[in-house]
């Protein structure tokens, strides 16, 4: 039963793998001055199997202005800058079709003014059997620009221990593996030397028959 569980287990995260199942991570919040930037937006549909389609618009606030202004658009396959200040700065980097749940967008050279908030708008028509349900999902990212990059420690001990979780992660489903391998051979040898024995107990009474019959 363990084993069966197990293997279950393994089938589901090997299933996940290969459907590249959706995971909704909020974005990194500190740039440097200078260098390229990806601005992070997930929204993943609760239901895969449903086909939809979906367009992002981006908004940008800097730090002590009150009103968002456009920035970028796009609707598969067509990406528009619509402010001058992001003028060749900005570049697509979410899903390329019309199923969008990643609406990422990177800028290239970020400089200072790039410091206050971001706002992703995702449009969703989903295309149901009775009918089409439109959903709207708004993402904010604040972001602050820094002349030096500044790791803190928290986040480098985050990902060294994201690194050990995947090897033991790893390392438990081959163990997995292995004992279902062993333990299934098992069960199969035992039934073999049964079916055997049981045979050669038939073939010993019809020996014993036919003496008897003598």
């Amino acid at each position: 039963m363990i084993c069966h569980l197990s293997l279950l287990v393994v089938f589901n995260l090997f299933v996940s793998q290969c459907h590249g199942g959706c995971a909704e991570v909020d974005s990194m919040t500190e740039a440097v001055a200078g260098e390229g930037f990806l601005l992070g937006c997930i929204s993943c549909k609760k239901r895969e199997e449903v086909s939809a389609r979906a367009t992002v618009d981006w908004h940008f606030k800097p730090l002590g202005v009150e009103d968002f202004k456009p920035i970028f658009h796009y609707e598969h396959p067509n990406a528009n800058i619509m402010d001058e200040d992001f003028s060749n700065r900005l570049e697509w980097h979410g899903t390329k079709n019309n199923d969008i749940q990643i609406g990422a967008i990177y800028i290239h050279n970020v400089t200072f003014n790039e410091t206050g908030t971001f706002r992703c708008t995702i449009h969703r028509t989903l295309f149901l059997r009775q009918y089409n349900e439109k959903v709207t999902v708004e993402k904010e990212v604040e972001l602050t620009v820094v002349a030096v990059a500044n790791r803190e420690l928290t986040s480098v001990i985050a990902e060294i221990m994201m690194y050990v979780l995947i090897v033991v992660l790893q390392l438990w489903l081959i163990g997995v593996l292995i004992y279902c391998y062993k333990k299934i051979s098992e069960e199969y040898e035992a039934r073999e030397s049964h079916k055997a024995l049981k045979a050669q107990a038939v073939l010993a009474k019809d020996n014993c028959d036919g003496v008897q019959l003598e």
